[in-house]
């Protein structure tokens, strides 16, 4: 088994092990070390709008499959936790609903909707009881815009993860774009998700794979920004075409910006628009298949159908068609390592490092 090392210069490194894609040891290890780890979308706050709605997530289902829960409480306060009653682990909440308290309908078991342990049956005689291993864990929300995250472990911050890409494109009223669900899909694809990843993090395949996307983005002003556990493409327009009207305040008031493509590690990609924001999670089904959700929040439906974010599904299928070849590729014997495009590739040795980073 090879060990997972990719060297820190991008001039001498070579990409990441095909044994992190093929041998499903470090499928399974990824789990907890990587997804385990990490930050991830969990739901949209208008799945909670009021006060006493609760909500099921199962989060990246199939996968880590953590059955969670999303909670406003009455004094109007988010919370995630497990959907999981610390008694018998009956799941708690099956369907989005409006409640004063939440109650598993196993044994009668209640609790606060911020997850406190209130009361259950039949357990007069039990010492040390209630203790604080019968309440729900509160795992940490972090709210931006409408959109909820939360993570399994306390290993990072959010701010770690999130923080360059909201200050980037603070002057958007993120707060003000709406989930369409008629214009959000779901793909299956035959690939590993990281291959996947690795494929979004560099524009060097733009004018061979993406001829529509290639006539709007003028690739030899494309660039990277690399964070710690996040980076920034940012496709920079055609004098024709359709660009942000940047304000002063941004940045990059003054250039001519037709996407900003984020991603944050390990699965996440937030593609801003003129019309508004294309969010991608990637999750892991098995060491050869993927799904992935593109989930649509719209700002200004006037812009819909045009410039870089004109035609999504057309990208994605031009997309799928490689990541799929490449996963065949991979297998052959002939095949180990390759090598990075110092100016081009630096997105993807960024993601393979941080790779071999949690992996170890």
């Amino acid at each position: 088994m090879a060990k997972l090392e990719v060297h820190p210069d991008i001039a001498e490194a070579k990409t990441i092990s095909t044994d992190f894609y093929l041998d499903p040891y470090f499928f399974k290890e990824s789990k907890e070390k990587i997804f385990g780890r990490s930050w991830h979308l969990v739901g949209d706050a208008d799945q909670v709008k009021d006060n006493g709605w609760v909500t099921p997530v199962h989060l990246l289902e199939d996968f880590l499959n953590e059955p969670l829960l999303l909670s406003k409480d009455k004094e109007g306060v988010l919370n995630c936790m497990p959907n999981v009653c610390t008694h018998r682990g009956n799941l708690i909440v099956e369907k989005p609903c409006k409640v004063n308290d939440l109650r598993c309908k196993y044994h009668g078991r209640r609790f606060n909707l911020n997850g406190k342990f209130l009361s259950m049956p039949e357990f007069k005689e039990v010492k040390n009881f209630p203790s604080v291993a019968d309440d729900l864990i509160g795992l940490p929300i972090h709210q931006w815009g409408k959109l909820l995250f939360t993570s399994l472990g306390k290993s990072f911050s959010a701010d770690a993860f999130f923080k360059e890409m909201i200050d980037r494109v603070s002057w958007m009223p993120v707060n003000e774009f709406m989930y369409h669900p008629e214009l959000s899909k779901e793909y299956l694809i035959d690939a590993h998700w990281a291959l996947y990843c690795e494929n979004y993090l560099e524009g060097f395949h733009i004018p061979f794979v993406h001829a529509g996307l290639n006539a709007t983005i003028d690739y030899g002003n494309y660039s990277v920004e690399l964070f710690r556990y996040s980076s920034l493409q940012l496709g920079i327009g055609k004098d024709d075409g359709l660009n942000f009207e940047l304000p002063p305040s941004s940045p990059d008031y003054g250039k001519q910006v037709a996407a900003y493509y984020f991603w944050v590690f390990p699965n996440m990609m937030f593609n801003f628009y003129p019309w508004g924001l294309s969010v991608n999670v990637i999750h892991p089904i098995s060491i050869r298949k993927t799904k992935v959700s593109f989930l649509t929040f719209v700002w200004d439906e006037s812009k819909l159908r045009q410039g870089a974010g004109a035609d999504l599904h057309k990208v994605e299928m031009e997309d799928e068609e490689i990541v799929q070849n490449v996963q065949r590729g991979i297998r052959s014997r002939f095949y180990t390592h390759g090598r990075y495009s110092v100016t081009r590739e630096m997105g993807t040795h960024h993601f393979h490092r941080l790779i071999a980073e949690f992996m170890r």
